[in-house]
């Protein structure tokens, strides 16, 4: 989630590092969608989603920006409030105090979730993240910074993946060629 995708400013390499490590835990990757930073965008890429997968896996819009709308888009989706964390609040007073900075309003509003999400905690940053479950579906929702998402889908996402779902093991092969053109040789391969 994030204009910053949509207008060229960044790369997301967050897609291409997911699939790569849910292909490890054998879980297959059917789609990435990239949506920019308004909430009805949003809200239909969740339930299209939904309807298509077991897993959403979103990352990027939980910084205290007023055009971060992940965290307020996720509450309204399954239509529960927000409040202050006390478990997350203590971790980003603890992050700002370990950099001899204040903990400013918009900082703190860092640790505001939905209830009705278990909270994961962001070890890099200031940004939990957020664990839902519905219909036996699974929504979780990391930062978009990636060594920050790269911990968490490592350390807590994929082990938890692993726990709810019996997934298989995912097989791939890669055939390198040279001096062939792809038509000459999806006539041989046939």
């Amino acid at each position: 989630i994030g204009d910053e995708i949509l207008y060229g400013q960044i790369v997301d390499t967050n897609s291409q590092w997911i699939g790569a490590e849910l292909s490890k835990a054998g879980i297959r990757a059917v789609r990435t969608t990239t949506v920019g930073d308004v909430s009805n965008d949003i809200l239909d890429a969740f339930a299209e989603a939904e309807k298509r997968v077991d897993i959403v896996l979103i990352t990027g819009g939980l910084g205290p920006t007023n055009d971060d709308l992940t965290k307020p888009c996720l509450a309204s989706y399954f239509n529960c409030e927000m409040k202050i964390h006390a478990e997350a609040l203590a971790e980003v007073t603890a992050f700002f105090a370990s950099r001899g900075r204040p903990l400013t309003e918009v900082n703190r509003l860092q640790a505001s979730l939905p209830v009705c999400c278990e909270k994961i905690t962001n070890r890099l940053g200031t940004a939990p993240g957020m664990w839902f479950e519905r219909n036996n579906k699974v929504f979780v929702s990391m930062p978009g910074v990636p060594h920050e998402m790269k911990v968490m889908m490592t350390d807590i996402i994929i082990p938890k993946l692993l726990k709810v779902y019996n997934t298989p093991i995912i097989h791939h092969t890669v055939i390198r060629t040279v001096g062939i053109g792809e038509s000459f040789l999806a006539d041989k391969i046939s």
